[in-house]
């Protein structure tokens, strides 16, 4: 019986590598590029918000402990007359400004629920200061520093769009006792936490186009490659950092055309720092091994004080409707919401982030 366990067990390793493509293969590769491009490789400094040539500081900011700044922006009714306090993290290529869970909240609900939301950059983002050993326990730190010094109350809700869904897992994880909620909406899975199971990773990482599987590889692989692959001119790095959205659902292509500029406003500011920094890092934290794995997560909400949804377009090309939908099979206590017909950026659709807003804060009012 053992020996047939630890049989299973090596195949099943053995199945993920040729899936994920053996690391060995991607280390050589990275040594032999490393010799022959070394100036190429290393990322330029980072252009520091503040700093002499650097981007100017527009934004309120915040200092964290270990001297780097947090810039914010504060929406809804004001802190002292708020009853219910939102925290949004933003996703990849965005900034504080692209809080659509505020600017399309109706004001009649914001008043209603007497809500308060306040928006901030993620490191090496807009106007935020990078953080380079930057971890999903990192950004919580974060996000637990700008409660306190904007005095948020003992608990306070959690709302993460997309990348910013790692943030709020990590709330889960780390500070469950300063949540009044959670909300995950479209959050980005990691193909190698540990408890997806192998044919639930290798659907997601093959609905993605192969420059983005190779991409993924090297984040995970060889992340000091990440700066170089995203750059190069030989072939296309990810997608996303090429701002191509040819790998888009249609659902989505239909949205940003409707939108047009006014989806991205502050589109120059959000890299403004440098791509290494802001996306490349994000790759780097999102594919890598975590500390933790969410689906080994249990129910913070034991006495139903609040509650946690996740939300899923099943169009979505970004993040898999598949990989979620296992997500919420293994936490029973996760409320889960899939909408047809939708990719991932349905919350611009109209009367969304209404429903998702009042769906999170209600229940936890029940």
């Amino acid at each position: 019986m053992a020996n047939g366990s630890a049989r299973k067990s090596s195949i099943k390793a053995s199945s993920r590598k040729s899936f994920l493509l053996p690391s060995s293969v991607i280390i050589i590769v990275g040594i032999i590029l490393a010799l022959t491009y070394q100036s190429k490789l290393k990322p330029p400094p980072p252009k520091l918000c503040g700093s002499p040539g650097g981007p100017p500081i527009t934004a309120p900011r915040i200092k964290l402990r270990d001297g780097r700044h947090l810039a914010f922006k504060e929406h809804g009714l004001p802190r002292e007359k708020a009853n219910r306090k939102i925290i949004f993290i933003h996703g990849s290529d965005c900034c504080r400004h692209d809080a659509v869970f505020a600017t399309l909240l109706s004001q009649d609900l914001v008043e209603e629920l007497g809500v308060y939301m306040v928006s901030f950059d993620r490191p090496g983002y807009c106007e935020s200061d990078p953080h380079p050993n930057r971890t999903p326990r990192s950004l919580v730190s974060d996000i637990e520093e700008l409660a306190d010094q904007l005095s948020l109350g003992s608990k306070f809700y959690v709302l993460g769009y997309s990348m910013g869904g790692q943030a709020a897992w990590g709330c889960l994880k780390y500070i469950p006792h300063r949540l009044a909620g959670v909300t995950l909406v479209a959050h980005v899975v990691n193909y190698y936490w540990r408890n997806l199971p192998l044919n639930v990773s290798t659907e997601g990482f093959n609905l993605q186009q192969k420059r983005d599987q190779w991409a993924v590889r090297v984040a995970h692989y060889a992340p000091l490659l990440i700066y170089w692959w995203n750059t190069q001119k030989w072939f296309p790095g990810s997608s996303i950092a090429n701002r191509d959205h040819s790998l888009l659902s249609q659902p989505d292509r239909d949205i940003i055309s409707k939108l047009g500029s006014s989806r991205k406003p502050h589109w120059e500011e959000v890299r403004q720092q440098g791509i290494h920094e802001s996306f490349n890092r994000d790759m780097i934290v999102r594919f890598g091994n975590w500390e933790f794995d969410p689906v080994e997560l249990e129910n913070p909400f034991l006495n139903n004080e609040g509650s946690v949804n996740l939300w899923q377009g099943d169009e979505d090309m970004l993040v898999p409707v598949t990989l979620q939908r296992y997500i919420a099979h293994k936490l029973p206590w996760l409320h889960y919401h899939e909408v047809p017909g939708s990719g991932h950026f349905f919350p611009f659709a109209k009367g969304v982030v209404d429903e998702i807003v009042k769906t999170a804060l209600m229940q936890s009012i029940n």
